[in-house]
């Protein structure tokens, strides 16, 4: 399988970008990172964002930066969300349905990586499957009619984690009780976010929709999300290999382009294309398991249940 340079040798970047004045953008995790990059090119443009995150002082901090940057005016707000929490899911949807008329794209981009030691959420999840998968399966649905009166999209934030680990949802133990690893479960929930997405793809396009759904990686980037939970050999080694990623900046591209560039296919993995680490963004491949209907099928079944959220695009 190669990757394929869809933009020329240089891939794409934010220079393609037109104005974007008038489009509103959500963003899941948002205060650092590459949803922090994200926003600051949405901005650059003239957009609104609506930042989706957990921690309101970090928030608030991340706004002033930005508005430091690009004026008193730039449009940047914050409403909180913890994705491990369903109940803070539902009142963070409400929110947003209440205050923000339009959404031209949902970015699914908040994530924890690599927790070093089984933690359970409190509605029952391994953490990483509840705020990678279930709390962004419930957001996605809470927010979907917004989202399709804008004939908006969704961008699904994955990882080539996905082909790590087991290669499956392992639906008989959900939450590896037995023989936890941080890769396992990590692999897991990305796996499960991709597996959702590409299922949502096929049920918009049988219902005649006109929302968009894309799947996007941002490679190795220079970010906080392994700081937090990992454990002291995934941090050390992080470590040694950090100075090889790309920045957190160039980690955004992909999740902008898939917000906004015309001509996306379905069923395509965009990320960047030199090892699927760094590099031009185009289209990496992607592994035939993660299409597997009869799996998506289960999956989506069961996010119904856990999330109690009945949900026909």
């Amino acid at each position: 399988m190669t990757t394929k340079k869809n933009f020329g040798s240089k891939g794409w970047t934010p220079e393609q970008l037109g104005s974007l004045a008038g489009k509103t953008y959500v963003i899941t995790g948002a205060n650092a990172g590459a949803g922090f990059e994200a926003t600051r090119v949405f901005l650059s443009k003239g957009a609104k964002v609506v930042m989706m995150n957990r921690n309101a002082d970090k928030s608030t901090a991340a706004i002033a930066t930005l508005k430091q940057e690009f004026g008193s005016n730039a449009d940047v707000t914050f409403v909180r969300m913890d994705l491990a929490v369903l109940d803070s899911v539902r009142e963070a949807a409400k929110a947003v349905m209440e205050k923000i008329p339009h959404i031209d794209a949902l970015i699914c981009n908040a994530a924890i990586a690599q927790v070093a030691k089984q933690k359970i959420t409190v509605d029952g999840f391994e953490s990483q499957l509840g705020v990678n998968h279930f709390g962004h399966f419930l957001l996605c649905g809470l927010l979907f009619e917004r989202i399709e009166a804008s004939a908006g999209r969704i961008v699904v934030v994955g990882s080539n984690g996905y082909k790590m680990g087991l290669k499956r949802i392992k639906f008989e133990d959900l939450n590896f009780h037995k023989n936890y690893t941080p890769w396992n479960s990590y692999a897991q929930s990305k796996l499960a976010q991709m597996i959702f997405a590409y299922e949502l793809q096929r049920r918009i396009e049988v219902a005649n929709k006109s929302v968009r759904v894309q799947v996007c990686h941002p490679g190795a980037s220079r970010t906080s999300l392994i700081e937090g939970n990992a454990n002291l050999t995934t941090k050390l080694l992080w470590k040694l290999l950090s100075p090889m990623a790309q920045s957190a900046e160039k980690g955004s591209w992909p999740e902008v382009m898939c917000a906004t560039e015309e001509g996306l296919q379905s069923q395509k993995y965009y990320g960047p294309t030199r090892f699927e680490m760094v590099g031009p963004i185009g289209e990496c491949p992607l592994e035939e398991f993660v299409l597997n209907q009869e799996e998506a099928g289960k999956l989506w079944t069961l996010s119904e249940q856990k999330t109690s959220l009945s949900w026909s695009p």
